[in-house]
């Protein structure tokens, strides 16, 4: 269901964002002084994703680690309003009915790297919400935080996590800025993806709970993207990124 959002409140919440840059703690462990970062291309443009490597997830697991070693990169990272042909392996992401649009432009930023690479939380935050999303392409086990900065409210998803990060968690909890309350899971636990970590903003999640829409229709890309603004504003690792992959 297509949500109303206004986008002034979204604009808003990136000026707040923007403010309280310095602020923020990193969301993984990284180090520019040592660490690289590779920029993943899941456009129709990469032809090495065929259908044997997406389809499999151990393969595309290869994939992914190959192309880090190659690049001698700690992460693998993109795909913020990426029209992805990597979702037609999922029914996730169908219209529903046929003959529907499906969904294929991404919301968040992925981070690829090791299972049980540690999450941070970038700002002080109560859990909203958590899930284990389990169908095949899904997020697997979920985390939302909200956050409150300046008197602005909004929220943070965390997906492909490891089952651990969900054990004895309760909504309402505390998150202090800098806590490690997650990891990154194995495809066994993650929705059936090579390791990885996606982050989203969301400005208003409405009802939802433990799940949000990580990616959308084209057709209503405007929509979505003034509701989940570019991750980059809090992760501040575009900078340091080098070529796409392949």
């Amino acid at each position: 269901m297509l949500l109303n959002f206004d986008d002034m409140l979204a604009s808003s919440l990136i000026k707040v964002l923007r403010n309280n840059q310095q602020q923020f703690h990193p969301v993984i462990h990284f180090d520019p002084a040592k660490d690289a970062l590779l920029s993943f291309d899941f456009t129709s443009q990469n032809k090495e994703l065929t259908p044997a490597v997406l389809t499999d997830t151990k393969n595309f697991s290869t994939w992914v680690n190959a192309k880090l070693a190659e690049a001698g990169a700690r992460y693998g990272i993109g795909g913020y309003s990426e029209h992805r042909t990597v979702y037609s392996i999922s029914k996730v992401f169908d219209g529903g009915q046929p003959g529907d649009e499906p969904r294929r432009l991404h919301l968040g930023t992925d981070i690829w790297g090791k299972p049980h690479t540690a999450v941070m939380a970038p700002c002080n935050a109560l859990v909203h919400s958590f899930a284990f999303n389990n169908r095949f392409g899904d997020y697997g086990a979920t985390i939302i935080l909200s956050h409150i900065l300046e008197g602005t409210s909004f929220y943070t998803l965390y997906g492909h996590l490891s089952l651990s990060s969900l054990k004895n968690l309760q909504e309402g909890d505390r998150i202090e800025k800098g806590d490690v309350f997650a990891e990154m899971g194995i495809p066994a636990e993650n929705g059936s993806w090579p390791p990885h970590l996606h982050f989203q903003l969301i400005e208003n999640i409405g009802d939802w709970k433990g799940d949000f829409p990580g990616v959308c229709k084209f057709s209503e890309k405007e929509t979505w993207l003034a509701n989940s603004p570019d991750p980059d504003t809090i992760l501040q690792l575009d900078q340091y990124m080098i070529k796409k992959a392949p």
